[in-house]
């Protein structure tokens, strides 16, 4: 499993863009999905709802269990991924790429991010 290096990580498994015109994508990690099993249902915050580092803000719901997702910075949501929505799936075969989940106007990331290295030995542990 290789996280991409250009990507921050927040303990709670998630992954964070670099941040572009003041917004960043995010979505959870290829050990997330891994762990998490066949993902059926995906409940993402709406857009223009304001989320908090290190809150809850969603759900993914696999064949195993129910997950809360957790916000890895304080912003508003600028945008929503239909297409994880219509086809959860996509979170398990393309977690980095089609399987992002939504995107965030950055107001605060936390100094705790961590670096894909710091990541990879985060998991692994």
């Amino acid at each position: 499993m290789s996280n991409p290096q250009e990507l921050r990580y927040s303990k709670e498994h998630e992954w964070l863009s670099a941040v572009e015109d003041g917004v960043a994508t995010i979505g959870i990690t290829e050990h997330a999905a891994n762990a998490l099993g066949d993902v059926v249902f995906v409940q993402l915050p709406d857009v223009g709802s304001a989320v908090t580092a290190g809150e809850t803000c969603g759900e993914l719901e696999s064949t195993k269990s129910v997950s809360d997702l957790y916000a890895p910075v304080t912003g508003e949501v600028t945008e929503t991924n239909e297409d994880v929505v219509n086809d959860p799936s996509l979170v398990n075969s393309a977690p980095f790429e089609g399987g992002w989940l939504f995107k965030v106007r950055v107001a605060e990331e936390p100094a705790d991010l961590l670096s894909a290295d710091e990541y990879t030995t985060f998991s692994a542990g």
